[in-house]
């Protein structure tokens, strides 16, 4: 069996959909609570890096140490062992900051369901091909992406957020939405208070029915859009038999 070293920022919080795909492909994930104080094993004996989302920021060192030496592994796996990495919103901007790039507060979050479009860039790669030129997602970020490392590919781009979806190569991908989310996750926030707390202070009271009746029915084109990028990745960098 592989193995897919996890990196997760908070309680609840799970790789949702590519579980399903990893189940399929023979991967086992291993998840590494970081903040809770877990350690990072050596990279060695993994197959997969996938870097989940988390209410931290990339500059806070100082409230979480841990978040130093979560980016010099992820600089380790893709930069130095060039190997199969998927990361999503504060995933993402690991990727970009642990490479060399910027990331801050963007000038406006989004919480809720948004369109992004795919770039003329990702017209032409690998990781991106067969999809189609607009995706409705699920957003849950309040900083960005301000400038990508350099050689990294912007896939995916939004009036509001430029950087939507980046890649390195052919075997890192990562997205500021949350390609991961299912509906069974999305279900699962009904019983953590918390989550539902937050949703209504960014949108109000009743946020969280308003946005399960706009986000269930395009469940199925958010599931379509993430099963190609998986299998781009996974054929692209051989992981699959």
């Amino acid at each position: 069996m592989k193995r897919a070293l996890v990196f997760q920022h908070m309680d609840h919080d799970h790789p949702g959909r590519f579980l399903d795909y990893f189940a399929e492909d023979g991967i086992i994930p291993e998840p590494v609570r970081l903040f809770e104080g877990q350690e990072i094993p050596s990279l060695a004996n993994y197959d997969f890096l996938f870097v989940l989302g988390g209410a931290q920021d990339t500059w806070q060192e100082d409230q979480h140490p841990w978040l130093a030496a979560e980016k010099q592994a992820i600089r380790e796996w893709v930069a130095e062992r060039a190997k199969p990495y998927f990361g999503v919103c504060l995933g993402h901007q690991l990727l970009a900051t642990a490479l060399g790039g910027e990331v801050s507060l963007a000038e406006e979050g989004e919480v809720g369901v948004f369109e992004v479009q795919l770039t003329e860039e990702a017209r032409r790669h690998r990781l991106t091909h067969g999809l189609e030129q607009s995706h409705s997602v699920m957003q849950w970020h309040m900083a960005e992406v301000k400038r990508v490392p350099e050689g990294a590919s912007v896939l995916a781009s939004s009036p509001l957020i430029p950087v939507q979806a980046m890649a390195v190569g052919d075997h890192a991908m990562s997205t500021q939405f949350h390609c991961e989310f299912t509906p069974q996750t999305v279900a699962g926030w009904s019983s953590l208070p918390g989550y539902i707390a937050s949703l209504e202070r960014c949108l109000g009271e009743g946020a969280y029915p308003q946005l399960l009746r706009q986000c269930y029915p395009l469940m199925p084109q958010m599931a379509r859009m993430t099963r190609r990028m998986y299998d781009n990745l996974v054929t692209a960098t051989g992981l699959r038999d």
